[in-house]
């Protein structure tokens, strides 16, 4: 059951993408930037997951501190929760609970994929001419809608940095600084 509603996301999520990719054009300005600096995290953090051998996918540097896969679906679930304050409603089958569920290494990366799609998709939708129209954030306050971007770029790298010590505790090397990669 939760394979097939992850599926459903992972689904809905492209097709959405695709429709938005078509109607939209290309962005520029901070837009540009958000987009090129999530396709940055992106890559690291998918390259970085694929590395992780699934067994350590329950590692945890101490007690009390998320498990290398529930710093994965946090960063996913926040893809999918943060636009949520932008008007794009999560994928059924996304809830704040999903860190404590136990998936796959196979069920974690397609949500961290289709989440960074749902994260571009965001972007994609907001015309420029709105990024500094305000919305209700955490807690009731005002935030832009530029602040509300820039915020779900800062969450991905915080837990990029976090997934590198991380990684390193488990002696695995950062695809993109074996010299091996692009």
């Amino acid at each position: 059951m939760r394979q097939t509603a992850l599926r459903s996301v992972v689904l809905s999520v492209s097709a959405l993408t695709l429709v938005c990719a078509e109607d939209v054009p290309k962005p520029t300005g901070f837009r540009a930037e958000f987009l090129a600096q999530l396709d940055d995290v992106e890559k690291k953090m998918v390259g970085l997951a694929e590395a992780m051998p699934e067994d350590k996918y329950s590692w945890r540097p101490n007690e009390g501190v998320r498990t290398v896969g529930q710093v994965y679906v946090h960063l996913a679930s926040a893809n999918f929760g943060i636009p949520f304050f932008l008007g794009i409603k999560p994928p059924a089958g996304i809830d704040r609970d999903a860190e404590n569920k136990v998936m796959s290494k196979k069920e974690i990366l397609d949500m961290m994929k289709a989440s960074f799609e749902n994260a571009r998709k965001t972007a994609l939708s907001i015309p420029d001419s709105e990024l500094d129209k305000t919305v209700k954030f955490f807690g009731g306050k005002m935030a832009t809608k530029r602040s509300v971007l820039l915020l779900t770029a800062t969450h991905m790298h915080e837990h990029l940095g976090q997934s590198i010590a991380y990684a390193r505790m488990n002696s695995v090397v950062p695809p993109w600084s074996t010299g091996k990669s692009e």
